[in-house]
């Protein structure tokens, strides 16, 4: 592994890693009314996992598993409102008063991105198991 050759590599994979998730956490909390959203947040927690992979750090294996619950969310978020008499993939927006944080507004769009970003995670990680990442990494010498 590349990280067993140089622990440079796999130090700042390791550093970088947390950095990068509050990056991609903003893009997608802030995507609704700002650059960004659900699929740029999946491309960089996809950079994350391509990362981790090729240092031979931890990573998601349940590429299934992250596809199926995203393609779920998604497909609930487009449907359910043909339920309450909308229309297909209206938007509804929650306000809620939380003591320490003030006024929070939401909306439907938000769990639609989450699935996004699982869908989009999850095809990294499935193609990357499709290009056995794993093996290619755990080559010996």
């Amino acid at each position: 592994m590349i990280s067993h050759r140089s622990p440079i590599v796999g130090l700042g994979v390791r550093a970088a890693t947390p950095l990068a998730l509050v990056v991609g956490a903003y893009l997608l909390f802030a995507g609704h009314n700002n650059p960004g959203g659900g699929f740029a947040a999946g491309l960089v927690f996809g950079a994350v996992v391509s990362l981790r992979t090729v240092a031979g750090l931890q990573r998601p294996n349940h590429a299934q598993a992250l596809l199926a619950g995203g393609l779920f969310l998604v497909v609930a978020v487009a449907v359910l409102p043909l339920l309450g008499g909308a229309d297909l993939l209206d938007q509804q927006v929650v306000t809620v008063e939380l003591p320490v944080l003030g006024k929070v507004k939401s909306g439907s769009a938000l769990p639609f991105d989450i699935g996004v970003t699982a869908i989009v995670v999850g095809l990294v990680v499935a193609v990357l198991d499709g290009l056995a990442a794993r093996e290619l990494v755990e080559a010996p010498r």
